[in-house]
């Protein structure tokens, strides 16, 4: 036994040098520490002196020390882990995010006599994150995507004025945060924000529930009742999926926005309409027009401003700062003090597509929440889907692409494949029920198809050689 480590004779130093950047330390089957570079002394505030003889959990007080050690593998079943993420209390009481790997020691016969753990500090890679994490905010919308920038810096002069907003991107990309952004920046910001579905009811009903009506107007009208209008009244109506709303509707809703009173089902008096109107959808509203599903003069009338939302796979520098978002939101739901996900969970988060956009990726951190009991989001806590699938999967994708990556895409593509059969082809049937737009629908139907048109020639080349 060498009196200046207190590692065992037979065991080898060379793979632990005192002289490299990540921590490392190694302990004996008792869990007590034999081992601990400088660089370990260094990120942790503990010398030398002080850790060697202690157990390790005495030393790191780390947040996988109750459950999920990366050195209980090794030192009871020889397994070895990689890139485990974690953070350590240091010698000051701060936290200091690590990233760790640990292998099992074994002695000249293979018995396992001990385990070796390297480390490394995390505080840069988060102390950036944080650093660009706030570059732009309004209200509770974040970006660091240039375009988004450019949007948001226009939000307060647009919300400011009495203009009609249309609001157009995909499901999930936040068309809802926006319009009460627009209402609460503007003068109406102490009066009402009454939201509407267009297409979450049939179009009398719609009609009546916008509109509302009067007693006697049906069968069951027995007294007066308010509609969505009535409610907003010297505030903001916002139209959400005004792209289902029936042409009948559209007509009403049109003589709303020129002449500014509408009628209640029933009533025989136009009642003013003081309402600032804003509308979003995830159609294309100028191909509907071409088709005849939705009025010209309509669109024209909502289209005074427009905002384009774009999906969150075309800023995906936003991705960080809504995660650590959504972490800190669901900390206050849930009580919790969950502070951030693994870099492997970073990779995978940064190279999914995000079909649901930002509302997708805030049910995974919500998902990946009640499963998490720890300080650290890991692989094992996200939804199945965004795991690294089996080698049989990957064979039937790209294999050009990493195979959790190309999983996903195979994934997506079964999903709407399904949707389109139980719909008889409806590519807007389809994508209502997934919660994406018919862009989204041909763009993975033609990308699919890509990829089958290249693996039937890389065959034919194969067999022609």
């Amino acid at each position: 036994m060498s009196k200046h480590t207190g590692l065992p004779d037979n065991i080898s130093l060379e793979s632990v040098v005192d002289s490299v950047a990540e921590g490392i330390f190694t302990v004996d089957l008792d869990w007590t520490i034999t081992f601990f570079n400088q660089a370990a002394a260094h990120i942790t505030g503990v010398s030398v002196s002080e850790a060697v003889g202690q157990k390790c959990w005495e030393v790191f007080a780390s947040s996988v020390c109750d459950g999920a050690c990366p050195m209980q593998p090794c030192l009871e079943r020889g397994e070895s882990v990689l890139n485990k993420s974690g953070f350590i209390l240091s010698a000051d009481g701060e936290k200091v995010p690590i990233g760790m790997s640990s292998s099992p020691l074994k002695d000249n016969e293979g018995n396992i006599v001990g385990g070796v753990e390297s480390f490394r500090d995390l505080s840069s890679l988060h102390q950036l994150i944080q650093k660009v994490e706030e570059r732009y905010s309004v209200e509770d919308i974040r970006t660091n995507n240039p375009n988004m920038i450019r949007t948001l810096q226009i939000l307060p002069p647009i919300a400011q004025s009495t203009s009609t907003v249309l609001l157009l991107g995909e499901s999930g990309t936040g068309k809802e945060l926006f319009a009460r952004a627009l209402h609460n920046l503007s003068l109406r910001k102490d009066e009402p924000f009454i939201a509407v579905n267009c297409g979450a009811l049939p179009g009398n009903l719609l009609e009546s529930e916008l509109f509302g009506y009067k007693a006697g107007a049906f069968t069951d009208a027995r007294k007066d009742k308010p509609g969505r209008m009535e409610l907003a009244q010297g505030g903001t109506l916002f139209l959400d999926e005004i792209g289902d709303m029936p042409l009948p509707l559209q007509v009403k809703l049109l003589r709303v926005l020129q002449e500014k009173v509408y009628e209640p089902l029933g009533g025989v008096k136009p009642i003013d309409a003081d309402v600032r109107f804003v509308a979003a959808t995830n159609r294309d509203l100028e191909q509907m027009v071409a088709d005849g599903t939705f009025r010209q003069d309509l669109f024209f009338r909502l289209n005074v401003v427009r905002m384009d939302i774009p999906p969150l796979r075309d800023r995906t520098e936003d991705i960080p700062l809504l995660i650590n978002h959504f972490i800190r939101q669901q900390n206050s739901l849930k009580g919790k003090s969950i502070s951030a996900v693994s870099e492997r969970v970073h990779q995978v988060l940064f190279q999914y597509e995000f079909l649901g956009n930002v509302r997708e990726l805030e049910n995974i951190i919500e998902y990946a929440f009640i499963l998490c009991s720890g300080e650290m989001i890991e692989m094992e806590h996200l939804p199945e889907h965004l795991k690294p699938q089996k080698a049989e999967v990957r064979d039937q994708c790209d294999p050009r692409l990493p195979s959790h990556v190309a999983g996903m895409a195979d994934h997506k593509r079964h999903a709407v494949l399904e949707a389109l059969e139980k719909h008889n082809g409806n590519k807007s049937a389809a994508a209502r029920e997934l919660g994406i737009s018919r862009d989204t629908i041909r763009r993975i139907l033609k990308r699919s198809a890509a990829k089958h048109v290249n693996r039937v020639k890389k065959v034919r080349h194969n067999k022609s050689n």
